[in-house]
């Protein structure tokens, strides 16, 4: 077209020859500047085949294999955000309640006393996670077919020991009472809603007394009502005793948390 343009001009050669040179060297261009789009397309589809997760974590086992043709819709794999992980844990009503009204904290109405207070966490093989947590929020209300209300509380975890999934309880201070009267829990006799211990006099002999537990710590249960410090009872064999059976006192073997 170039060669021929000045041709034209001195009418060389026809105006038509020039005109279809000129049409031809437009269609290349738009034949160009289509590859180019179709290039910047693949470009971009490369792209897509990359896939980075919006958040860190540990990746579970991949969900296809090299050579599986997959879509928008193709699930590849999930993420899990670990560190710190979280802990869903339920409280009775009756707990949320007794704990704000013992909070001190009146600066958020929607604020528990449990907030701030160190959580520890108990697993599954008994042993105690070295990592203390602290609790996030309360869930928005009680569950009307359970009576209890979903607590959110964070662990650290370095290493990514917890994983997604696994079972532990959670244990943290609500309050201290001093002086409280422990027993072992195999102390206490249980009959349709009542309690028993065996309490046994200055004569041996044993006396059935009703009691009012508490809260369990450990192994041992705090006895609020029904008796009085320095009372000897029987811890072992108590389903074979009755009113007035004479026993032989043998000191018992209590674990530490129990003085």
């Amino acid at each position: 077209m170039e060669r021929d343009t000045p041709l034209a001009e001195v009418r060389a050669i026809a105006k038509s020859q020039l005109d279809n040179e000129v049409q031809a060297k437009l269609g290349a261009q738009a034949a160009v500047e289509s590859s180019k789009a179709a290039v910047e397309q693949a470009a971009l589809n490369l792209e897509w085949t990359k896939v980075t997760s919006l958040v860190d974590g540990i990746a579970g086992i991949a969900q296809v294999q090299i050579g599986n043709l997959v879509g928008p819709n193709s699930v590849l794999t999930s993420v899990s955000q670990v560190e710190p992980i979280k802990a869903y844990f339920p409280i009775s009503e009756r707990e949320y309640v007794l704990v704000q009204k013992e909070s001190s904290v009146v600066s958020t109405k929607h604020t528990i006393r449990l907030f701030g207070n160190s959580l520890e966490l108990m697993l599954t093989d008994g042993s105690t996670y070295p990592q203390k947590g602290k609790i996030l929020l309360a869930d928005r209300q009680v569950d009307p077919n359970t009576g209890t209300i979903r607590i959110v509380a964070a662990f650290p975890n370095p290493g990514n020991i917890l994983r997604p999934g696994q079972y532990g309880r959670v244990r943290v201070e609500t309050n201290m009472k001093n002086g409280a009267l422990l027993l072992p829990q195999s102390a206490v006799a249980e009959s349709q809603g009542s309690y028993q211990v065996a309490v046994v006099g200055s004569d041996h002999k044993v006396r059935m007394r009703t009691v009012k537990p508490g809260e369990t710590v450990g192994t041992m249960w705090v006895i609020d009502e029904g008796l009085q410090p320095g009372e000897q009872v029987v811890i072992e064999g108590l389903q074979k005793l009755k009113e007035g059976t004479v026993v032989t006192l043998k000191p018992a073997k209590v674990s530490a948390e129990g003085h």
